[in-house]
Order: structure tokens, then C-alpha cells, then sequence
């Protein structure tokens, strides 16, 4: 199994440091709002990586924290009269919403800055006492200038990243790359007691200590989104390459850009989708696949006539599901004959391409190329006479794949009998004449998700299971 590793700028084979046990770390969100489909997708696709490599039989230790005090909640705090605590809290609960409706499962440890102060004050005195980090009026400063390989996750030295970086003068610092560890309070702001007087964490400090609190001194695999990779993953690696003095992390992902109609998405532009406004229109499977349609170190362009197009996709993948779960229900159980054991053989095939796909780079792009075709042989091949052990045998394969992906199809039930097609007819023959055309078009495809397929004649509606 192969991956793309920042840090080498080369696709490395991946051999953890524990054998079949993967220490891995994403960077989680800043709990100020609802996440919106940039976020989204790296939560997506790191997924998808971690229920992979549990398929191919690995333990993984996952860890996703959450930035729970930080410049954006404290202004989100005073702008509702509320505390720092009650934004993060009503924004955590939000974050747990949006991922499970997207089918991202539970981190194995979702630990929180505020939670852990005291082991971030910890870090910043080893920092200091090995000189690499200094104190000015209360603030503490780590010193890039004292790590000689800075630089070396974005690939640029100090003065590139000097000149190409936006960075706020500040007459504190002794170089501007400098950044800080700890804050002094300002006026209104929370503050925990340290030993350079009340403040609060800085951002990077945060995922270096809840990372390695967790996980080790150096993990298998970090990952995050591209804009995480200067200055914050290489913040991360200074800090706590200086503190222990060996590799951070083995291996480092991330995800390409997301952009809105070709466009960066901005909330200035008016082009800025939270997941909830997203999954309030369509299925929140389509946006998952959505994300999973390109390789996730391309660019990809969100639009919503794209979203019209993934919906499209994502029907077919359900309806060759719910054919299969009719057929499990109403095949009758035999030996296979020379056909069926040939077909049986195609998809172990399509087993083994999807496989190499995700081998490759965690390419789900071609991983789902596999589903399409998968849907079409067994479309195509299978019917109500064929083998109940080859249909069970293809549609747990279909499944036991798709849920790599974290698409499990919900909605789909097994077999509706007679009586209960006709009242769905009926039903929709009343919502038809009362011109409730959305009504209608809802009974239709929930009878097609079950197989069932609609023909709209002069004599009346007719009606097959497929």
C-alpha cells in the first residue's frame, strides 16, 4: 500500500511503526460555527483512509481534536453574551450532526485544548529550558531561527517563507516567523494560570501536545487540509521535533483545494456552503461521494450542478442495491452453474481492482469506477432465477466495498409485498390529481430504490420488480 507523503514529496510504501497497529492524527476543527464542505472533505477522505486501512486488517488509533478556544470563538462569545465554553460545546454537538449524518465515524479520541492546558504548559517549559522558545511580557515565542529544518514540510527555506508570508508585525518577536505558544490575557479574554502569567494556548501548540499525548512522540501518519501545511503543520513539526528530538510524524497527507463554481469559496463571494445547507438538499451519501469522485490530492471544483450529477451517480449505485436486496429476498437457493461460476470470478476481479485502487494512493476515484461497474455486470447478469449464493455473494461484496467508502445505502429496505406497492400507487395516483408533482415523484423513486419499477400507461399504472 502505497501514499503520498508530503514531507518526501513522493508516494512511499506504507510500513508503520507498530507493524498492523496505524497511530494517526487529523487536525479537527475550530468549533465557532457549523463546518462547511472544505472542511468537509478532508473529514471525508481521512475517513475513508482509516476505513481502509481497517479493512486491510490494521488497528488504527485516530485521533481528531477540537480547537476549543481561539480568537473566532472568543468574538463569536461576545457577539452572543455567552461564554467561550457554550459556543464550543453548541459547535462540537453541530460537528457531531454534520459528521454522522456523513457517515464519519467517531475519532478514537476527540481531545479538546481547554482539557489539556496543563500538559501544553508542560511542553512550553521543555521548549524553554532547551532554548527554543523565550518570553516577552507574558507571551512565549517559539524561535524558528533555532530549528534548522524549518521549512522542511513546505519546502522553502526561512527567507522564502519570510517573503512570501503574510505575517502581523509585531516588535515582540526577535524574527517574524517566530510564532507564539502562549498568549497573555488581554482585557474580557479567558485565561488559565502559568507560570508567565494568566493567558491561553496558542493555536500550534495545541496539536503537538494532544498528538503526541495520545498517539506517541512520533505518529505514522498526520493529515489536514493544504492550508494547514504552512504555517500550522510546520509549526507543529518545529516545536516538537525541538522538544523530543525525533521525527514528528512518518508520513504526512493532505487533501487539495476545494473551490466553489472555479472560484475560492469565501462568505465575502456569497459562495460559501456550510454542510448542513448542502445536506438540507440532497442525501448527505451524494456529498460524500461527491467528495470521493476525484483523487483527494486534486483540486476539485463544488458546484451545485454537480451535486445534480453525483446525486444521479449515487441512484444508480442504490438501485443496484435495492435489485440485489429483491433478488437476495426472492432467488431460491440452488448450486451454481458454469455461468454463475464465471460470474462469481468477474467479481472477485472487481474485488481485486478496488483493492489495487485504494493500494494506490487511496484513489477512490478509480475505487468507485469498480462500484459502477460492479452495478452494471450484476445488473445486467442477474435476475429472479438466478442463484440465491450468488446474489447474496455479490450484494455482500458490494456492500462490504461501498462501506470502505462509508456509503451504506441507508433508506434502502428489502422486499415490499404486494399490498403495500398498490397503496404506495394509489397513493401516488391521488398526489398526481391533487398536482402534488413532488409527492408523486417521491413514491416513485422510493419504489424504485426498492426494485420496483413504474409504468405510466393509457389503461393505468403498471408496475415490475426489476
Amino acid at each position: 500500500m502505497k501514499l503520498y507523503n508530503t514531507l518526501s514529496r513522493t508516494k512511499e510504501e506504507l510500513e508503520p511503526l507498530n507493524d498492523k497497529i496505524v497511530n494517526m492524527y487529523v487536525c479537527g476543527p475550530t468549533v465557532y460555527n457549523y463546518i462547511h464542505i472544505g472542511n468537509a472533505r478532508a473529514f471525508i477522505v481521512f475517513d475513508t483512509v482509516r476505513r481502509y486501512l481497517e479493512y486491510k486488517g490494521y488497528k488504527v488509533n485516530y485521533v481528531q481534536n477540537f480547537t476549543d478556544i481561539d480568537d473566532k470563538i472568543i468574538k463569536r462569545a461576545q457577539e452572543e453574551n455567552v461564554t467561550t465554553k457554550e459556543v464550543a460545546e453548541k459547535y462540537i454537538d453541530e460537528y457531531f450532526k454534520d459528521a454522522d449524518n456523513l457517515g464519519i465515524k467517531r475519532a478514537t479520541v476527540h481531545p479538546k485544548a481547554t482539557e489539556h492546558i496543563e500538559d501544553i504548559i508542560e511542553f512550553i517549559k521543555i521548549l524553554i529550558d532547551k532554548g527554543y522558545a523565550y518570553v516577552v511580557n507574558g507571551n512565549v515565542y517559539f524561535e524558528t531561527a533555532k530549528f534548522k529544518d524549518y521549512g522542511k514540510l513546505s519546502h522553502k527555506n526561512i527567507e522564502e517563507l519570510q517573503a512570501g508570508a503574510r505575517i502581523e508585525i509585531n516588535e515582540e518577536k526577535k524574527n517574524p516567523l517566530d510564532f507564539v505558544l502562549w498568549k497573555a490575557q488581554k482585557p474580557g479574554e479567558p485565561a488559565w494560570d502559568s507560570p508567565w502569567g494568566k493567558g491561553r494556548p496558542g493555536w500550534h501548540i495545541e496539536c503537538s501536545v494532544m498528538s503526541t499525548k495520545y498517539l506517541g512522540k512520533t505518529l505514522d501518519i498526520h493529515a489536514g487540509g493544504p492550508d494547514l501545511v504552512f504555517p500550522h503543520h510546520e509549526n507543529e513539526i518545529a516545536q516538537s521535533e525541538a522538544a523530543y528530538e525525533q521525527p514528528f510524524s512518518k508520513y504526512w497527507m493532505h487533501i487539495g483545494y476545494l473551490n466553489i463554481n472555479n472560484e475560492k469559496m469565501s462568505k465575502s463571494k456569497g459562495n460559501f456552503f456550510t454542510v448542513r445547507e448542502i445536506t438540507e438538499k440532497y442525501n448527505p451519501e451524494v456529498l460524500r461521494l461527491f467528495m470521493l469522485m476525484a483523487h483527494y490530492r486534486s483540486p476539485i471544483n463544488f458546484s451545485l450542478d454537480l451535486m445534480e450529477q453525483a446525486n444521479s451517480a449515487y441512484e444508480r449505485l442504490l438501485n443496484a442495491v435495492a435489485n440485489l436486496k429483491h433478488l437476495a429476498n426472492v432467488c431460491k437457493d440452488g448450486g451454481l452453474n458454469e455461468e454463475e461460476k464465471k460470474l462469481m470470478e468477474k467479481f472477485e476481479e472487481y474485488k481485486k481492482e478496488f483493492e489495487e485502487a485504494m493500494d494506490d494512493d487511496f484513489n477512490t476515484a478509480d475505487a468507485i469506477s469498480v462500484l459502477f461497474e460492479m452495478a452494471k455486470t450484476s445488473n445486467a447478469n442477474l435476475s429472479r432465477n438466478s442463484s440465491k449464493k450468488l446474489v447474496e455473494y455479490i450484494l455482500d461484496m458490494f456492500l462490504k466495498l461501498s462501506e470502505v467508502l462509508g456509503l451504506s445505502y441507508r433508506g434502502v429496505e428489502t422486499e415490499l409485498n404486494d399490498e403495500e406497492i398498490l397503496a404506495l400507487i394509489e397513493e401516488r395516483q391521488k398526489a398526481r390529481k391533487e398536482k402534488n408533482w413532488k409527492l408523486a415523484d417521491e413514491i416513485r423513486d422510493r419504489l424504485r430504490e426498492k426494485g420496483i419499477i413504474l409504468e405510466d400507461t393509457p389503461e393505468g399504472v403498471r408496475w415490475k420488480r426489476v
